[in-house]
């Protein structure tokens, strides 16, 4: 079967509606660079027949979309937990949709391949590179954590992924904390070694979250995209080495670290149910327990369980 044809068939399976609208409804969606959703849809066929239109906006981090979510600047936006829940505990007006899952191993604690560091407690006093407020910082924390260590076992280097990456390799910095295709980067070219991973520590949970008004006026639009997205993650996972090729050349990166990347990640969009509104919930927790919130946030406010039908096909 060709790749057209799979693709129109498994939207059929999904049940999603390829009539033209009569004046098209544009759905403005923002993504960070290596989230590949564009990429992996554009790839897979499902952007045909569109009964709307798509404006794209690409990011370099989170935080930025997670503004523009709350001034209305875009409809649909991915990113990851901590900066929605951040925004989203002083009031912004959001709403998560969905959720976004990979395995959890690609969210990891790297350090050098001959470094003498062997577990969390050999940290001590030594330098780790995160990112403020994504997962990296949030699983040193928790890591920290689960060993009963204090925040201030170890000295925090803020640097965006790519300068951590150099700076692990330069010795600037004892340790880095990643995630993917960061991770397979610099396993796979400077033979770096993982600490820990996400497993048991954290949900490391992405969110396809909404601005309040279009969740509620673009209900139609964000189910049919969302029904799209579904058919496009599973087209990725079975032409690994088609998008592999695709993506490294989109994305400026090597080949072997994309197909690593892509081979391994089994990225998949999934509603929200009670797993995620839990994962949700002790993100929000465990975030406020660390200074973040100055009170409890309940997630359940934000959840939007209405697009659950999508996913139920």
């Amino acid at each position: 079967m060709s790749l057209k044809k799979l693709a129109a068939a498994l939207l059929m399976v999904l049940g999603v509606h390829t009539a033209q609208a009569k004046e098209p409804v544009t759905l403005i969606v923002g993504e960070q660079n290596y989230y590949n959703i564009q990429a992996s849809m554009e790839a897979s066929g499902v952007l045909k027949d569109l009964p709307y239109k798509i404006e794209w906006k690409h990011f370099q981090a989170a935080a930025p979309i997670a503004e523009s979510l709350n001034s209305g600047a875009l409809d649909l936006g991915f990113l990851g937990d901590s900066g929605l829940l951040t925004l989203a505990a002083r009031g912004a007006p959001v709403k998560v949709v969905a959720t976004s899952r990979q395995n959890l191993d690609g969210v990891a604690i790297q350090v050098a391949g001959n470094a003498p560091i062997r577990t969390v407690q050999d940290l001590k006093g030594k330098t780790v590179a995160v990112w403020r407020g994504a997962w990296s910082q949030q699983l040193i924390l928790r890591a920290l954590e689960r060993a009963n260590l204090p925040p201030d076992y170890v000295k925090f280097s803020y640097l965006m992924p790519v300068d951590a990456t150099t700076a692990l390799s330069n010795g600037s910095v004892d340790a880095v904390s990643l995630w993917e295709p960061f991770v397979s980067t610099l396993q796979l070219h400077q033979g770096a070694r993982t600490l820990v991973t996400a497993k048991g520590l954290m949900p490391a949970l992405s969110f396809v979250a909404a601005y309040d008004k279009s969740a509620q006026d673009k209900h139609a639009e964000i189910e049919d995209f969302l029904k799209r997205l579904i058919v496009a993650r599973r087209w990725v996972d079975s032409h690994l080495d088609e998008y592999a090729e695709l993506w490294s050349k989109r994305a400026n990166i090597d080949r072997d670290v994309a197909y690593r990347w892509l081979s391994t990640a089994h990225q998949a969009v999934g509603p929200i149910d009670d797993q995620a509104a839990r994962d949700a919930q002790d993100t929000a927790d465990f975030l406020f327990k660390q200074g973040v919130f100055p009170q409890r946030f309940e997630t359940q406010k934000i959840l939007d369980r209405s697009y659950a039908t999508v996913f139920a096909k």
